[in-house]
């Protein structure tokens, strides 16, 4: 038998945590290697924010983070936080923009992000390997040894940065997980994140009609609201107000959406009847939203006054018609699921893990980092400064 290839860490997955991790580590003199099943490293960071990658957020707080322990990820988020990173980009002179809320993305390309990414780790003597299959782990006194597609090999202390289940064609497995339970860790169910919602019932046939409008809403479920875009598509809703508030929804569940988050609705058409008396509601609710959505609206909640003025609608009837502008109750069938997720929400259970060093407590030398385990962001650079924040606890331990 061949002898194995020593190092003092491989990581396993070559995303924005694995790769974080293994530059800290080996700015620290340890001997690393990062392994990938893909043909490059880095493809879900070069895909994301359109191709410019959302890489921070101007205000990280942990209440942008979901998890069964909402305390776990303060530690990690404290001790790598968003300052330093945008430090790290000025210093490789990669310009930025920040958009709405926080949000700070490339003015060039997310290829420059994961270019600065693969210097540090050259600059730190860290071996990247792609193409690579894990066929198996087997945990020793001295460490893990891994029989691989490419050569066996050895190490001391081994980190998991294998990501979610979401956007399968670019290479996203279940292997994180699997390695979790070899080990005997607790996975907490997983359901995709960040994604756009899916409907069957007559709410897809509107939002076919409105394909590509866009609204600004306040969408809520289980009381947590977002306030953002919503985007009617082929499929149902998408847009950032959607996927944010699909990471708190669960199936069968409704969802309410305020169509006119800035006004008192019921005042207002009630105003309108003694101000614009001759006018029809559709006009006048078309200063303040799309026409093609007013028109879909009158036809499920006034088609009966359609064509009569405002003064000769029952203020009954005008009540209603503004608890629906503001209380719009949807029903999604499901969620469009991994294949266009953004994340994947739980993972491994927290509980397993040091939220100092992401070390497995019952498993010395094993590290989960990033969105493996169960802390999701919201969407606006959450999650990339977990996988730097995640990547750099464990990477001080390794």
């Amino acid at each position: 038998m061949t002898a194995s290839k020593q190092y003092d860490v491989i990581v396993i997955g070559g995303g924005a945590a694995g790769l974080f991790c293994a530059f800290t580590a080996g700015q620290r003199g340890r001997s690393v290697l990062v392994l990938d099943s893909s043909n490059k490293v880095g493809k879900k960071i070069l895909m994301s924010g359109g191709g410019r990658c959302n890489f921070t957020n101007l205000d990280i707080q942990p209440e942008n983070y979901l998890s069964a322990n909402p305390h776990f990820c303060k530690s990690a988020l404290n001790g790598y936080n968003q300052w330093q990173f945008i430090q790290l980009v000025e210093r490789h002179q990669i310009a930025y923009h920040e958009r709405k809320h926080g949000e700070l993305f490339c003015d060039e390309s997310a290829k420059d992000i994961l270019a600065m990414l693969l210097d540090e780790c050259e600059q730190a003597n860290v071996a990247v390997k792609t193409k690579c299959d894990i066929q198996g782990i087997a945990s020793q006194d001295s460490g893990y040894s891994l029989h691989t597609s490419l050569e066996h090999y050895h190490c001391q202390s081994l980190v998991i940065a294998t990501g979610g289940l979401s956007i399968p064609t670019m290479g996203a497995t279940g292997f994180g997980y699997e390695v979790a339970e070899q080990f005997g860790l607790q996975l907490l169910p997983r359901t995709a994140g960040l994604v756009p919602f899916t409907f069957t019932d007559w709410v897809k046939d509107i939002s076919e009609r409105l394909s590509g409008l866009a609204v600004d809403v306040e969408m809520s479920v289980n009381g947590v609201a977002f306030r953002e875009n919503l985007l009617f598509t082929h499929r149902g809703i998408s847009g950032p107000a959607a996927l944010q508030l699909s990471s708190y929804w669960k199936p069968g569940q409704k969802i309410s959406i305020n169509l006119l988050p800035e006004l008192q609705a019921s005042t207002m058409l009630l105003d309108y009847k003694k101000s614009s008396a001759k006018s029809l509601l559709r006009n006048l609710l078309s200063q303040h939203l799309a026409k093609g959505l007013v028109l879909e609206l009158q036809n499920l909640y006034w088609p009966n006054h359609a064509d009569k003025p405002m003064a000769e609608i029952p203020d009954a009837i005008l009540v209603e018609v503004a608890a629906q502008l503001q209380d719009w109750q949807l029903k999604p069938s499901g969620t469009e699921g991994y294949r266009t997720a953004e994340v994947t929400l739980c993972g491994v259970d927290t509980d397993h893990l040091s939220s100092k060093t992401m070390e497995c407590k019952t498993q010395p030398g094993l590290y989960f980092i990033g969105e493996v385990m169960d802390v999701t962001g919201h969407l606006g650079g959450y999650n990339f400064q977990w996988a730097w924040a995640s990547g750099h606890a464990a990477g001080q331990y390794v």
